[in-house]
């Protein structure tokens, strides 16, 4: 088991270290402030190469794979947790839903742009009656002859007022249940029937965009269809799995970014004559964090290396979602305790943080239903089946 990072890995962080420093982190206050996404910070993520970095280069990617994916989310992570937000929904679960379940011409046909940035993907799974339980989902698909006609409604969709794809899921045969009756497909902007509902106004990552999508009778044609017809669930849930490593990265970023913060504050802050980092309860405070960010560090990067040597990984990346956002609330929770009501106050990064960190526990399947997916692989070999 070889966990050397690649030299060529190694230049990649330090790249996207200095873009995060130079272009992400200026404009992190002003988007959360202004509640919606800096275009002209995606489209640059576009032409830096940012938004394909685990694809094959044959599809426009940059081939950097799943260790190269998690390097971007953790430094991207460790600025803004918007912009990582907006990444994760393209490149984590929006586009890899089409590479790991499409066929060859539908990778040919729209990875190159996504990959460049010329679009941007969306991810399209929870409805009004359908969150945790994925399997319940309402929105339609009826086959009309080389064409399906889409109706239904999708909610809380990142990425989903500025997305030009879009991967819906929606029942095809009523009859079969989640494992054979549900299917993929890839919706275009544009396409007649499509449209933006409520645009979501969140606590936290308000720099990217949040909204309901209508389909109104969209008309789909077959070549859309991801993978068979029937099969979307399975590719839905292989997608969230790259998806919630990928989450797993850009909490390692934030904690990271916490801690640095708890111990600056602590060398420099003087009380009773003394710095704060000479009292014993600060310590304790740095040092369960710092244990805590190691331990996910090497979570984060032992699981990248499963998925790049095609192991299976369901188990490890929910674990990676549920360790890494709580370890990130924890973390920054710490952070604004040490800096009292500096950390509290708007002026400061840490109260955007602690908004920010909080929807890691809720979003790519809340942390109770990590929880039931670890428990059941970890009871699968015991011939004991989990149920939620």
């Amino acid at each position: 088991m070889d966990f050397t990072i690649p030299k060529s890995h190694q230049l990649f962080r330090k790249m996207v270290r200095e873009f995060a420093t130079q272009e992400i982190a200026p404009r992190t206050r002003q988007v959360d402030r202004q509640g919606w996404p800096d275009m002209e910070l995606v489209h640059k993520l576009g032409e830096h190469g940012l938004l394909g970095i685990p694809f094959p280069q044959e599809y426009g990617g940059a081939g950097l794979g799943e260790l190269g994916y998690c390097i971007l989310m953790e430094e991207v992570g460790a600025v803004c947790t918007s912009t990582a937000a907006i990444i994760g929904a393209h490149i984590g679960i929006g586009v890899m839903a089409i590479y790991l379940g499409g066929n060859a011409e539908q990778k040919r046909r729209f990875l190159p742009d996504l990959c460049a940035g010329k679009k941007l993907a969306a991810f399209c799974l929870t409805e009004p009656n359908a969150g945790s339980d994925a399997a319940a989902i309402q929105t339609r698909a009826v086959r009309d002859g080389d064409r399906w006609i889409l109706s239904g409604s999708k909610i809380y969709i990142t990425n989903g007022p500025i997305a030009d794809v879009l991967t819906v899921l929606a029942v095809t045969d009523p009859a079969l249940g989640a494992r054979g009756g549900v299917t993929a497909f890839i919706v275009e902007k544009g396409m007649p029937g499509l449209s933006v509902g409520t645009i979501e106004h969140k606590l936290g990552i308000r720099g990217s965009a949040t909204s309901e999508i209508i389909l109104d009778e969209v008309a789909v044609p077959s070549a859309n269809v991801i993978g068979q017809v029937g099969a979307g669930f399975i590719t839905f849930m292989q997608t969230l799995d790259t998806g919630r490593l990928g989450l797993g990265a850009a909490c390692l970023g934030g904690a990271t970014t916490a801690l640095d913060m708890m111990c600056r504050y602590a060398a420099g802050r003087m009380q009773f004559g003394r710095p704060l980092a000479d009292k014993q309860a600060i310590q304790w405070l740095i040092a369960d964090t710092a244990t805590e960010i190691e331990a996910l560090r090497a979570l984060v990067y032992r699981t990248a290396w499963m998925v790049d040597t095609h192991q299976p990984f369901t188990r490890e990346a929910a674990i990676c979602k549920l360790f890494g956002s709580e370890v990130a609330s924890r973390a920054i929770n710490r952070a604004l305790q040490v800096h009292g009501a500096l950390g509290y106050s708007c002026a400061f990064p840490l109260e955007r943080m602690w908004r920010d960190a909080r929807i890691a526990e809720i979003f790519e399947g809340t942390n109770e239903i990590q929880r039931i997916v670890i428990a059941e692989q970890a009871m699968r070999p015991y011939g004991v089946r989990v149920r939620p």
